[in-house]
């Protein structure tokens, strides 16, 4: 794996997962309420690998931006570590936690295509918790992605657009050329993501 998208993906989850951490709770009706469980990302993650990627190894967070073609990779080898490897698990982790499969639940995503139909909707895609995952930089985990065939489709105006999405979430591999997501869900809804007004 190179090192740059390696540091580049490090610091981008830490700061994607320390702001899902930290996201407030938005308003639902008591229909969605009852018949969905609005979760996090972060939920969908075993807390051991949620543990390695919110600690990365020191050496990542002491290269300074624009500076790693400088550093000498015998430097970084060195200073990888057991929490290194576990670091690197996490990455890369498929594990799930099993309490989610087949569980009615809402969550927040943006949206990267996969396949559209004739008329140019969308009608397979990957779920992810932060814009630009699967395009500019390295995917997130597979426990970090869940795919969706809706056959309906979806007009995707902007890969800039949030979204939530209701439907039974399970814990089923997916592979392709794109990335590898733990689950996959059967949407029920998918409406525009409106953060709650204060």
């Amino acid at each position: 794996m190179p090192i740059r998208p390696l540091i580049q993906t490090s610091s981008l989850l830490a700061v994607c997962l320390l702001t899902l951490l930290t996201l407030s709770p938005v308003a639902i009706s008591a229909t969605t309420e009852s018949a969905y469980k609005t979760i996090e990302w972060t939920d969908l993650m075993p807390q051991a690998d949620l543990d390695a990627l919110l600690n990365p190894p020191e050496y990542l967070n002491n290269i300074d931006d624009g500076s790693l073609e400088d550093q000498i990779s015998s430097q970084l080898e060195e200073a990888m570590s057991e929490d290194d490897s576990r670091y690197q698990e996490a990455l890369a982790s498929t594990k799930i936690k099993s309490e989610f499969d087949n569980q009615k639940v809402r969550i927040p995503a943006f949206i990267v295509p996969l396949e559209y139909d004739e008329n140019q909707l969308v009608t397979q895609f990957f779920l992810v918790p932060y814009f630009g995952a699967c395009i500019h930089v390295p995917p997130p985990p597979p426990n970090q992605m869940i795919f969706a065939a809706y056959q309906q489709g979806m007009t995707l105006e902007t890969l800039y657009d949030a979204f939530w999405v209701s439907g039974t979430l399970t814990t089923s591999l997916t592979e392709n050329d794109t990335a590898v997501s733990a689950y996959s869900i059967n949407i029920d809804e998918i409406e525009l993501y409106e953060e709650q007004q204060e």
